[in-house]
């Protein structure tokens, strides 16, 4: 069995620090669209572990639109362990959460990325602080198994202390689990723009490593165990599906821009609605393949795998690749563990919480090709 992402391109409004493949819903063929994705989700076998569906936004579909969805879903695939969807707090109505439950969705994930509604507006977004919590009500009420948010922070303007009061928020909540991720610019970002101009103002480097020092001791007092470097659950609420990525195993993907991990070989879908819709009418939406050489394959164990704290396990590399970990990696993996940034078990390597502080500099050095 393996896992399967469905990408749902469409939303209300555009936030302003998002890179995803997302189109304002106004307008848009939604009912072609989805008639062209479950023709895509017919060609996928219907054995799965997990099952998530991201965006854009899910919960932008209408009430018909995502019970269409959602009924073919249970109806075509049987999902072993987890089903997981994202949402916007405010688009969340009773009726929506009742069809999520009604067909089979065990988890849900909220964008709320902060509970300040002056940096809310600032991002974008279309809820407020007050939805946040009636969201959270709703779909606990609704006998939801997990309960998932997402939080942001080193935001233009903001301070610790704002990052001290949304953790206090979340907690709050009674929640099973949180992300918590640093604002990244992203190209073709509206943010990216404005700060190109000079028109937008982030948190220093080291205001931001201070942000996520204080989110990893605070959430480590509560219930909250951290799992991977911006990922937090309490026992037994880990994202599955999101494993899979970091511990590079295989996956489909269904939608426009949406991306698989099949065969060894990874797959890209078209981007553009209109040209997703035109191409599945023709065939599929595949644009490009890619077969994933050894080396790749090893370079995406070690930096996908470090991510989790558990880490990789030597033992596993060598019965994928038929080598140890040393022979491939040595020089570099001593290098690490003399700067304090990995620990080398006997069959574990993992980061040290230095390390995760600066991780990509860690990831960038299991690069083979450079």
């Amino acid at each position: 069995m393996t896992s399967l992402y469905i990408h749902i391109p469409f939303c209300n409004r555009i936030c302003t620090y998002c890179d995803f493949n997302k189109f304002l819903i106004k307008n848009q063929p939604v009912d072609e669209y989805l008639d062209c994705l479950v023709k895509e989700l017919e060609t996928i076998p219907a054995e799965l572990d997990t099952v998530f569906i991201g965006g854009g936004t899910p919960t932008s579909l209408n009430d018909r639109q995502l019970e269409r969805l959602l009924q073919f879903i249970q109806s075509h695939f049987r999902i072993a362990a987890e089903f997981s969807m994202e949402a916007n707090p405010d688009e969340l109505t009773a009726s929506k959460i009742h069809l999520m439950k009604l067909y089979g969705v065990n988890r849900l994930s909220l964008g709320v990325q902060t509970f300040d509604d002056e940096l809310l507006k600032l991002l974008g977004r279309t809820h407020q602080s007050v939805d946040i919590e009636r969201a959270v009500d709703t779909a606990k009420s609704s006998g939801i198994q997990s309960v998932s948010i997402d939080l942001m922070y080193h935001l233009p303007t903001q301070t610790l202390d704002q990052v001290k009061i949304d953790l206090e928020k979340a907690l709050e909540l009674d929640i099973d689990h949180i992300s918590s991720y640093s604002l990244i610019l992203e190209p073709k970002t509206q943010f990216y723009n404005q700060y190109r101009k000079g028109m937008l103002q982030l948190p220093d480097a080291t205001l931001a490593a201070d942000m996520y020092r204080y989110t990893i001791s605070r959430l480590a007092q509560s219930e909250f165990k951290q799992y991977e470097i911006s990922n937090f659950a309490k026992p037994g609420h880990e994202s599955l599906h999101n494993k899979v990525y970091w511990q590079n195993k295989e996956y489909y993907g269904a939608g426009a821009g949406s991306h698989g991990y099949i065969d060894g070989q990874r797959y890209y879908n078209i981007a553009p609605v209109p040209h997703y819709i035109k191409a599945m009418h023709q065939g599929d939406a595949v644009k490009e393949v890619h077969a994933v050489s050894r080396e790749e394959s090893m370079e995406e164990f070690m930096f996908l795998g470090l991510r989790l704290n558990e880490g990789v396990s030597k033992s596993i590399f060598s019965e994928r690749y038929g080598v140890t970990i040393e022979s491939i990696f040595g020089e570099v993996l001593q290098q690490l563990e003399a700067a304090r940034q990995i620990v080398v078990a006997e069959d574990r390597i993992y980061m040290t919480e230095e390390g995760r502080m600066v991780g990509n500099d860690v990831f960038e050095k299991f690069l083979l090709s450079v």
